[in-house]
């Protein structure tokens, strides 16, 4: 396999960047791999098992690994979920461990019509019958916040504090929050205060401009280079992935762009 050739510009680097698979449909996995090694950075979120090999021959990581989940709506806030999830993510957690990764992300899944302190309680007994699983096996197992008001209605970890509610309940290293920044904007705002208060739980963040989850340049509302900056002061050393789609006409500029406003 031919290397990818030099990066064509050295980053800061003080914060890891990444970007999410799905945003870049066009290009094979192969092609993104050569393409973030381009851009100057490593990694790709949301890639599972079956395309790690290709990330490994290009030095790339799988910075949130997937594929264990039952989708969005279907998560650990519903019992009748339970017994299913708990043998996918057993055996997934194998998986990303023995490749040499951390992260593997799930979800709530929605309502349903459920008090949302059930859907805690659940969601509790759920994720613990496979933390100490985790826990043994190094992997963190990371919820996502999404929005439920424009792309995932009924979704219940729709507010961060419910999402750390459940990191408190859990009270374990290896669980804790996809803090998506978009989703986020959208559901409460003052995203900068939230990361400054609360950072201890969020294992991991997404990115993408509001309204419209397209480029994160000054065409929207949020003030990424700030953000990033606020990420960084934390002594954050996980990931933030691109995730927006691209509303220009060359994704992959649109993508360079948005790794150089967010590396503060």
């Amino acid at each position: 396999m031919a290397a990818a050739g030099p990066p064509e510009n050295k980053l800061k680097g003080r914060l890891k960047q990444s970007v999410c698979r799905w945003t870049l449909p066009k290009q094979s996995v192969d092609e993104l791999c050569r393409t973030v090694k381009r851009i100057g950075f490593n990694a790709i979120d949301l890639v599972g098992p079956e395309d790690w090999p290709t990330l490994k021959a290009h030095g790339v990581v799988s910075s949130m690994c997937n594929g264990a989940e039952l989708g969005l709506k279907k998560g650990f806030a519903a019992t009748e979920f339970h017994d299913e999830l708990v043998e996918r993510y057993t055996r997934h957690i194998d998986l990303v461990a023995d490749a040499g990764y951390r992260n593997l992300i799930c979800f709530s899944g929605n309502r349903n019509g459920m008090d949302p302190r059930q859907g805690l309680s659940n969601a509790e007994a759920g994720i613990k019958r496979i933390l100490g699983h985790a826990e043994k096996r190094g992997v963190v197992l990371v919820m996502e916040l999404l929005n439920s008001r424009v792309d995932h209605p009924d979704y219940l970890c729709d507010h961060s504090a419910w999402g750390i509610e459940l990191c408190e309940r859990i009270g374990s290293d290896h669980f804790g929050l996809l803090f998506d920044i978009y989703h986020m904007q959208i559901m409460e705002g003052d995203i900068i205060a939230s990361i400054r208060k609360h950072h201890s739980f969020f294992k991991h963040y997404h990115t993408a401009g509001v309204p419209g989850r397209h480029e994160i340049g000054a065409n929207q509302e949020l003030n990424y280079p700030a953000i990033c900056r606020a990420i960084r002061d934390t002594g954050f050393d996980g990931y933030l992935a691109q995730e927006f789609t691209a509303e220009g006409p060359d994704p992959v500029a649109s993508l360079r762009e948005a790794i150089r406003l967010c590396d503060v």
